[in-house]
């Protein structure tokens, strides 16, 4: 936790920081007056109207960009802090006030927490009720008796799986003592043979779409939704690709009046990878010939294997496959003591099955934690580092978590998409989906489950395209599809969207992607064209920048883009370029900022960008029927862009840092201010 550093709004040449009521940034030519000097608008001015042109009324404050780069970038929060003294506090700033815990990321590697919060038992304490679970405090730590005569330590396995997990086993020998294992887990499920006339009605789809019983709401199934187009909208060389779908939904069954909203999300099913699933089969030796095998599934109870059906027990045909493909998580769920627990159970070697039981025990709680916080592990890292260990299909399956659709936000106004040329009589919904990647234990990157998943449906759609093209119409194009089902229509972003007042739209990343919907539905259905700004970041806007040209006639107007990789600013306040800025009680100006010349040289983030254009942050947040978005990842974007509109509340409306917090909690109360963050 920590207290609020609070950061001047600076001034420009369209600023007002004087006038202490909200008002409409009004344009001034460019040159009248220095950046460095504070402007004050008279305050008989009255907003502009509605029907004013965009080059008129839109007043982008200037005073740190050059050209229209400027970007918010989730991470290297450090190359801007550098910039900014840590010691000082304004006069309305409380001492000893502290952030909420929930909203402050300390650090997110194990060996930062160990530095932080020291070796033994204190620190994983601190930590074990945010990690683990209520086991945690079940925490003995073993006894130092390496010195012993005939001490031999377990031997570990040999092989790069078990290095990449980077466990601590301290004092671990095959005799050593371990207490409080946790109960063997019951299987959850049972399978059974099918007869020759049953197995014969089964018709799998496991390739293409998941089993009928993959159900997000009964009555309703998951629809296997035609992609009408794909695309990548980063280029090559971008350090996070995005990629863009057009999905027809022409054909969706209709569900009550529920409809597809602008703003709104929808859910994917991603299945697991393939090679993944064959993979898992191999290592618990589960025979080719039983895999795709039908069977009846029995369960005892709950809402598995559907998505939200109701709880209760089932019997359903399916195959073992269809089953490890489309039923349970094996890539990215932290793995827990149960699934420990039964690999230990089934491996034969002993120093395996012991390194797997201290695992799952008190004694072992630390290393459990170091596993849980540090790198995602998969379940196949887990089979390959302990190649012993083959459990019954059954009791794997009973241990793992249920693989759970993944949301995406519209990207479009799908009430308008068949406006589009040669989409007469057509539906189109579009998404964008950002591919996420994390190191894997043997040194290539390893894809998300849902991002994987659509990027390989974008890539094979992408290349049959392609080829269609390149045949001179000799080779069709394949049906491609994507398991899809009607989300979160009434999601905060699109209950909130519905208004004919001012709104900023703050997003980084493909946390733009729901605001391209949001503008075109306001462009073309609104006169006040010219009450829209948006505020996108990326990371380098020759790389990343999505739907660039997509935003309509007026998008140079509109759009202000902020990018993280650029030159550093001058460090040493005699530099060339910087210049007084700050104000201090009593009119003076004190401390160094860089001047406009050099400002667009400095990497950005959308946070400070919201602090340039604290005018038009304060007129929005105070007009009638105003509206703040916010979209992206809550790590960095999202709690930076949080203090600069405290910073924002602070210096435009003179409050204290309580006083500011409060003011944006009761405008999130009211659906003024909307943060969709993850």
């Amino acid at each position: 936790m920590t207290t609020h550093t609070h950061k001047h709004i600076p001034t420009s040449a369209t600023s007002h920081p004087d006038n202490p009521i909200p008002m409409e940034p009004i344009a001034i030519p460019q040159g009248t007056m220095s950046p460095s000097k504070r402007s004050v608008h008279s305050q008989s001015q009255s907003p502009r109207s509605s029907g004013d042109s965009l080059s008129e009324s839109m007043a982008w404050s200037e005073g740190t960009l050059e050209s229209e780069v400027s970007t918010p970038s989730t991470e290297l929060q450090d190359q801007f802090d550098i910039m900014t003294p840590k010691n000082k506090k304004t006069s309305g700033e409380k001492e000893g006030t502290k952030r909420r815990a929930s909203t402050h990321v300390i650090t997110s590697s194990a060996d930062q927490i160990r530095k932080l919060l020291g070796t033994g038992e204190t620190g994983t304490k601190f930590l074990q009720n945010y990690c683990c679970g209520p086991d945690c405090c079940k925490l003995k730590i073993l006894p130092p008796d390496t010195t012993r005569p005939g001490f031999i330590p377990v031997v570990v396995p040999d092989n790069d799986a078990y290095r990449g997990l980077n466990l601590n086993i301290n004092a671990l020998t095959l005799d050593t003592g371990l207490s409080d294992l946790v109960e063997l887990p019951k299987p959850k499920i049972s399978l059974e043979p099918v007869s020759k006339d049953e197995a014969a009605d089964h018709h799998s789809t496991v390739d293409v779409h998941p089993p009928t019983f993959v159900q997000p709401h009964p009555p309703y199934d998951v629809y296997s939704a035609p992609v009408f187009h794909a695309r990548q909208l980063t280029n090559e060389g971008a350090e996070k690709r995005t990629v863009h779908f057009d999905i027809d939904i022409t054909d969706y069954p209709k569900e009550g009046d529920i409809d597809f909203k602008v703003g709104g999300a929808v859910g994917i099913c991603p299945p697991n990878d393939a090679s993944s699933v064959d993979t898992i089969f191999n290592h618990i030796g589960t025979p080719k010939f039983v895999r795709d095998k039908p069977v009846v599934l029995k369960t005892e109870g709950g809402r598995w294997p559907t998505i939200w059906g109701d709880e209760k027990p089932r019997e359903l045909l399916t195959t073992r496959r269809e089953l490890l493909t489309w039923c349970v998580d094996i890539a990215s769920s932290a793995p827990t003591k149960q699934l420990f627990r039964v690999l230990a159970e089934y491996a034969d070697a002993k120093n395996e099955r012991k390194i797997l039981e201290y695992m799952c025990s008190a004694q072992g709680q630390g290393a459990f934690c170091d596993l849980r916080i540090g790198p995602s592990i998969t379940l196949i890292q887990l089979l390959e580092a302990f190649p012993s260990s083959r459990p019954p299909f059954e009791m794997l399956v009973s241990c793992l978590n249920q693989l759970m659709p993944r949301f995406y936000s519209l990207s479009n106004d799908p009430h308008v998409s068949s406006d589009r040329e040669g989409l007469a009589g057509r539906r189109i919904i579009e998404i964008a989906v950002t591919v996420h990647e994390n190191p894997s234990w043997g040194g290539n990157m390893r894809t998300g489950v849902g991002s994987g998943y659509l990027e390989r449906v974008a890539r094979y759609f992408i290349d049959a395209e392609k080829n269609a093209k390149q045949s001179g119409g000799e080779l069709e194009m394949p049906s491609v599809r994507i398991p899809m089902f009607r989300g979160l229509m009434a999601n905060p972003l699109s209950k909130k969207f519905d208004s004919d007042g001012p709104m900023i739209m703050i997003g980084a990343g493909v946390g733009m992607a729901p605001f391209r919907g949001f503008i075109l539905n306001r462009l073309r259905n609104s006169k006040c064209a010219n009450k829209i700004w948006l505020i996108q970041g990326v990371r380098d806007s020759t790389l990343d920048e999505i739907y660039s040209g997509e935003l309509g006639d007026h998008e140079q107007q509109i759009k202000r883009v902020v990018q993280s990789r650029a030159k550093l600013p001058p460090v040493d306040q005699s530099d060339d370029g910087v210049v007084d800025i700050q104000p201090k009680k009593g009119g003076e100006v004190t401390g160094k900022v860089v001047s406009d010349s050099q400002a667009n040289k400095v990497a950005k983030y959308v946070q400070d960008e919201v602090r340039l254009q604290a005018d038009i942050v304060w007129y929005v947040i105070n007009a009638l029927d105003g509206r703040i978005f916010v979209c992206g990842s809550s790590r960095g974007m999202g709690e930076g862009v949080e203090e600069a509109l405290i910073d924002v509340a602070m210096d435009k409306g003179t409050l204290n840092f309580e006083e500011a917090k409060d003011f944006w909690a009761q405008k999130r109360d009211d659906g003024q201010y909307v943060a969709e963050t993850w």
